[in-house]
């Protein structure tokens, strides 16, 4: 069926989620005319698993996404209903911010920011097919027709279609076609990818059940409170404002009762059961994984947590399942404190069409289609963070495109978002990939505390960051570097009030003087507590004091960091090009060749993380390069 409908913009965004509506913001604000294209219009910014944004490594996600212009950072603050940094009794390295959200007041709130955002136009219909042509012996997106026959033609399209292509629920032995929480899935868009050349797999994830709350025991539960004092996610949020009552979850546990139910069932779980064809995140395991993975164990950790002010319903983190309906009714009511539990939402998999990443680079456009971006879970990640993070790459990138401009590629030195890209595109991932702390080898300059400092700078360049804020940076850098200049050349002497100091403290004595800074650096004392043996200490700000702290504290790991990084750039800035012939290079093992010809890594450093290259490969590629080079010039 033909409507007639004929529109002419920039750039299409297909899918609403938390990586579309950061691409479509950010195009938008670039100035571009974009339609960003869901659905339901009542799906936007939706939150159909955990009712939360941040957590481990995550939280690092949202403060760098906050930090490059993003959207999710503010939403979040605007929403909460209770917010916990997470490893405070570890380094600051690892420390990160987590917030429950009232799951209808987020998708509410970002809903506003996009109907407001000028240039950008939101459409309820489903992308059907991708309208391109050939070009220069390569493929280039023209534009986009919807199910009704609708043609939007456009220079970019970004698909973040999330979990929705081709999607099938499953709760037992019933299967639903549809996306997640019974919305209509995308069930069309895969076949004109295939035509297109564009490779695709089966992921699956999965979701909890819901409960009434009226019908749980709180009684029986560990009660979890939110932090006193509130730390904002976005670099732009006044803290005061976010100081405010905060809702309590929860905490219990399953018990070998729970384990026994499941192994018994086992049978009728579609995950166990052979009807599940997708692959399923290993680090978010579904209970039946977990009791049959790690069958030592004689509990798992279940969390309740509210999914918003307005409702009763709680979500039951740790036991996602896709076992039936009456499995699970019984499973639930073996754990402490859900013994009369009502099930509001039963708990189920998806399955969806997601690609290979290895197609796209670090830009996250695909290789061989010129103006077709794309992010979130789409690209095989897991996550509203890591989808958000990708989301606003994405956009950004398709901006710097039909602007003539260079794209913003991040590296793994420089941002979370860099070591999540350059794992999806090039490590062979075979199941939805989540963000981990221990995935970035630069933990200690990439802290969520400094996202501004490293990144604020790009966002301003890129166009997504104003004047003034890039200038209350400036300020912020300048302070910091002059306060700890300050505690580096402020002295005090082993006198007798230093000592006792130093002893009310817990602290050794002093044999000779020694610098504030010195000081600083001993475990026990803070920048705070130092003031008292400070009178010249002028106020700061606590972000700028923080920071002076972290600096000092750790400057010999960050400094031992740094010389790692120089060494990284080095392999990063040795560039491939893109016409060699890895064939040509006869001492490469075959894997190894096999591997480069896959992936078509833009540089050295790159290629050397290819899962199949070894240490070896990649120096018979550097002397390759290097006579290459030579003879080049030799030629000239």
């Amino acid at each position: 069926m033909v409507t007639g409908i004929r529109e002419k913009v920039d750039v299409c965004v297909v899918g609403a989620g938390h990586a579309g509506c950061e691409a479509a913001l950010a195009c938008a604000r670039l100035g571009l005319e974009t339609v960003v294209f869901t659905v339901s219009v009542d799906s936007i910014a939706l939150m159909p698993c955990n009712p939360n944004i941040g957590g481990s490594s995550k939280g690092h996600l949202v403060r760098e996404v906050d930090a490059l212009g993003g959207e999710m950072g503010k939403n979040i603050d605007k929403t909460f209903i209770q917010s916990k940094m997470l490893n405070v009794s570890k380094g600051p390295a690892v420390h990160s911010l987590r917030a429950q959200a009232d799951k209808a007041d987020y998708s509410r709130e970002m809903r506003n920011v996009l109907e407001s955002q000028e240039h950008l136009t939101i459409k309820q219909a489903e992308v059907c097919e991708l309208l391109w042509m050939q070009e220069d012996g390569k493929k280039r997106v023209t534009g986009v027709k919807t199910f009704t026959g609708a043609v939007y033609e456009c220079s970019a399209v970004i698909l973040c279609t999330g979990t929705y292509l081709k999607a099938r629920c499953l709760c037992g032995e019933s299967i639903t076609y549809t996306g997640p929480n019974g919305l209509q899935a995308a069930n069309y868009l895969t076949d004109s990818l295939r035509e297109m050349g564009i490779e695709l797999r089966r992921f699956k994830t999965g979701t909890p059940a819901r409960m009434d709350g009226r019908s749980i025991d709180y009684s029986r539960m560990e009660e979890q409170f939110g932090d006193e004092r509130i730390v904002p996610f976005s670099f732009s949020t006044d803290p005061e404002s976010v100081q405010k009552p905060q809702v309590s979850c929860w905490l219990t546990y399953t018990n070998e009762q729970t384990h026994e139910i499941i192994r018994g069932n086992l049978d009728r779980s579609p995950i166990y059961a052979g009807i599940i064809e997708g692959t399923g995140p290993r680090y978010c395991p579904s209970i039946e994984d977990k009791v049959v993975k790690f069958s030592d164990k004689d509990r798992h950790q279940v969390f309740i947590e509210p999914e918003g002010l307005h409702t009763n319903e709680m979500y039951v983190g740790g036991m996602s399942s896709s076992l039936p309906e009456d499995v699970q009714l019984a499973m639930y009511r073996t754990v402490p404190g859900l013994e009369h539990c009502k099930i509001v939402r039963n708990a189920y998999a998806i399955e969806y069409d997601c690609i290979d990443a290895k197609q796209l680079y670090s830009s996250l456009e695909f290789k061989e289609v010129k103006g077709l971006f794309s992010g979130g879970q789409f690209n095989g990640s897991s996550g509203y963070e890591e989808a958000a993070a990708q989301g606003l790459i994405a956009g950004i990138n398709a901006a710097m495109l039909l602007l003539g401009r260079e794209p913003l590629l991040l590296d793994r030195s420089e941002s979370y978002i860099g070591v999540l890209i350059d794992d999806l595109v090039t490590k062979d991932n075979r199941e939805p990939y989540r963000m981990m702390t221990s995935r970035a080898e630069y933990r200690l300059l990439l802290r969520q505390d400094n996202a501004d400092l490293r990144l604020r700078k790009k966002g301003y360049e890129v166009g997504l960051i104003s004047e003034e804020v890039y200038r209350q940076l400036l300020v912020k850098e300048e302070s910091i570097q002059q306060e700890i200049h300050r505690l580096k050349s402020c002295i005090v002497g082993a006198n007798q009030d230093i000592q006792a100091f130093l002893q009310a403290h817990g602290s050794s004595g002093l044999k000779t003087a020694a610098s504030l800074a010195e000081l600083l650096c001993r475990p026990e004392l803070t920048y705070d507590e130092i003031a008292e043996i400070d009178p010249a200490r002028k106020p700061l700000p606590e972000d700028v004091t923080k920071q002076v702290e972290i600096e000092v504290k750790y400057e010999g790991y960050i400094l031992r960091q740094l010389r790692q990084v120089e060494q990284y750039k080095k392999m990063e800035n040795k560039m491939i090009p893109q016409d060699i012939e890895y064939d040509d290079i006869s001492s490469l093992r075959l894997e190894a060749r096999q591997k480069l010809k896959e992936f078509r890594p833009v540089s050295v450093g790159q290629a050397s993380r290819i899962s199949g290259v070894s240490p070896a490969d990649i120096s018979v590629l550097l002397i390759y390069l290097e006579h290459r080079n030579r003879s080049l010039i030799n030629t000239m």
